[in-house]
């Protein structure tokens, strides 16, 4: 079998979950947005999000980690090919890659203060 031929959805799908495994453990960042993602979910039906409040708040829930999965293969990328080493290029790097998670999860505190702030208002204004 050639590298380059396909090994199957099934192959695809293990190799997939296989990564999220390694950021699972490996990643302390990723299990803390994981969690706080949780959380937002189970506040969102304690709130009674309408469809189109879930939809937004799963878009910001996944917009921060996908960004720091993204992080995640820069670190692991660069590491690897400087074998661990230090350099001020990878540094630069690996900051600028934080940056964008921060970013993310800024993006997306806002976008939560604005979902969860409406309602909490308004329930205690009611």
């Amino acid at each position: 079998m050639s590298k380059f031929t396909s090994g199957g959805y099934k192959k695809s799908l293990s190799y997939a979950l296989q990564g999220l495994s390694v950021a699972y453990k490996s990643q302390r960042n990723y299990r803390f947005h994981l969690l706080a993602g949780f959380l937002s979910l189970l506040g969102g039906i304690f709130l009674n999000f309408k469809c189109i409040e879930y939809c937004v708040l799963i878009l910001a829930i996944s917009f921060v980690i996908t960004a720091e999965l993204f992080n995640s293969v820069i670190e692991f990328a660069l590491d690897a090919v400087y074998k661990n080493k230090y350099s001020k290029m990878v540094k630069m790097a690996k900051d600028l890659s934080a940056g964008v998670v921060l970013i993310a999860a800024m993006t997306s505190i806002l976008i939560g203060i604005m979902l969860f702030g409406r309602k909490l208002l308004i329930m205690y204004l009611y």
